[in-house]
């Protein structure tokens, strides 16, 4: 799979069914060369006037299914928020 075919997919929680946006980074292990977790933007405050919230970062092996449209995760969206702004995404 390729890269630009993640970012077209949405990122949803199969523990409540929250949608947690879209992919739009891989955090990859460079000397393993292995994906090691995906990066999703947080929502928008107030039609994007206020910036987001908090961004997500979900675990590789945290995703369950990766669909034709979708890619469900099994993990609790206060567990994998990291502050908007940080370099690196919190890595």
């Amino acid at each position: 799979m390729l890269f630009s075919e993640l970012r077209c997919k949405e990122v949803i929680c199969v523990n409540d069914g929250q949608r947690l946006g879209y992919v739009s980074d891989l955090a990859v292990d460079v000397p393993e060369g292995r994906v090691t977790h995906i990066l999703v933007p947080g929502p928008c405050r107030f039609f994007g006037i206020f910036g987001r919230r908090d961004d997500f970062r979900i675990a590789w092996n945290c995703i369950r299914r990766i669909g034709p449209d979708i890619i469900l995760v099994d993990v609790k969206p206060c567990d994998c928020r990291v502050p908007r702004g940080k370099p690196g995404w919190g890595l």
